[in-house]
């Protein structure tokens, strides 16, 4: 056994906000046997997995809960303490809710959207060239496109989509607000989506929270409270992490010139060269949504106790050597690559298919019209935020 609960803590989280470095700190506990005793600003000290067998084993095996985390002081960034809606709850109750939602999230029914979508980056890459250069790829790209696409699927009218965008930054913010303003923020995004839920049961239409209005009012399958906030989830989890990657894929190939050669020599690369940009990314700026053991469990030489946290550094996981071919480098023409940049077990994100079309259709598009893309100006990065990318990336063309 290697590690154990007395060894003092070292201060998480490791990765810097600006740019998408993976850590040194990470580095070192790759090769380093057992787990990382680490502690947050917030919370109790937790065990941090970084391998991506230990990974894996985490986020898969029954014995680790979300659910506890809402009995314990779970480690965490900001001061307010989350209820995470679907993502704090285990089997049986997770599985609910869960299914609910997830037909309208398989391959077949996201394909659908996929000519809609193309014609969508189509049409905000002619805005984007009429305004002319340089450009703000975050704000006028690789937001819009996931923003609408959930919107759509959510039937958000097209003129409230700026005011729920202060409440999802708001959401994923770590430390620019108080447990106060946490709240506050949270309370007036269930209220809005309340009344929208209140509009959509006088007018009923072809969308997807309809459909979840339906379970509620006719199979009572959830509570009033659990319909808003697995509508405020499915919002907020949507378009976040989709409009940061977009520049963050372009960002890094742009760093890497012979694979963005690559993938405009032959764009039937795209849909793999997307994997493998999802492993090499590390997004979080530290792990998050820790797991408690509900029994001793051994993982990677570590004993984790009953009542324990670990926490799963999932940019570090996809950088294990002892998974990956020569990790460390951007291989658009990788095959087979199965990244934990989506998760793993009950908890695997439930909206992968329609963020891998997204970025698909959003990368491809960019890189055919403007074969001579570049940064033209000062990336601005996010702060204090879950995740990492640009908050403005001013391109030229």
């Amino acid at each position: 056994m290697t590690a154990t609960a007395g060894e003092t803590p070292v201060p998480y989280p490791f990765n810097e906000s600006a740019g998408l470095g993976l850590a040194d700190a990470y580095q070192e506990a790759l090769v380093r046997p057992g787990l990382t005793r680490v502690r947050l600003t917030y919370g109790e000290p937790a065990w941090l997995a970084t391998r991506y067998a230990d990974a894996r084993l985490v986020l898969g095996d029954r014995r680790f809960s979300r659910a506890e985390a809402l009995r314990h002081d779970e480690p965490r960034q900001s001061e307010g303490s989350r209820d995470s809606g679907i993502l704090s709850m285990d089997p049986p109750e997770h599985t609910r809710l869960r299914t609910l939602v997830a037909k309208a999230f398989t391959v077949h029914q996201v394909e659908k959207l996929r000519p809609w979508v193309r014609e969508l980056a189509h049409g905000l890459l002619d805005e984007l060239e009429a305004q002319g250069q340089p450009a703000d790829l975050v704000e006028h790209y690789a937001l819009p496109i996931p923003v609408a696409v959930i919107c759509r699927m959510l039937g958000v009218p097209e003129e409230d989509r700026p005011r729920f965008r202060a409440w999802s930054d708001a959401a994923l913010s770590t430390s620019s607000l108080t447990a106060e303003e946490f709240l506050r923020s949270r309370e007036e995004l269930r209220a809005y989506m309340g009344s929208l839920i209140e509009e959509h049961r006088r007018s009923p239409r072809p969308d997807l929270m309809t459909g979840l209005i339906e379970a509620r009012d006719t199979g009572d399958r959830l509570s009033e409270l659990e319909l808003v906030d697995l509508c405020v989830g499915i919002l907020v989890a949507g378009h976040e992490t989709t409009a940061t990657q977009i520049p963050n894929f372009v960002h890094l190939l742009l760093d890497h010139p012979d694979q963005l050669k690559l993938l405009r020599e032959q764009p039937d690369l795209i849909r793999g060269a997307v994997e493998e940009l999802m492993r090499f990314v590390p997004l979080g700026s530290g792990a998050g949504f820790p797991r408690y053991a509900t029994e001793d469990v051994e993982v990677g030489g570590t004993l984790v106790r009953a009542g324990e946290p670990v926490l799963v550094a999932v940019g570090a996981a996809n950088r294990d050597a002892l998974r990956f071919e020569a990790p460390g480098r951007l291989d658009v023409t990788r095959t087979g690559v199965q990244h934990l940049g989506f998760g793993h077990g009950v908890h695997h994100c439930l909206g992968a298919p329609l963020a891998r079309l997204e970025l698909q259709e959003a990368l491809e598009a960019l890189l055919v019209r403007f074969p001579d893309l570049r940064v033209a100006g000062d990336v601005e990065w996010k702060n204090q935020m879950l995740v990492r990318g640009p908050r403005a990336m001013p391109v030229g063309w």
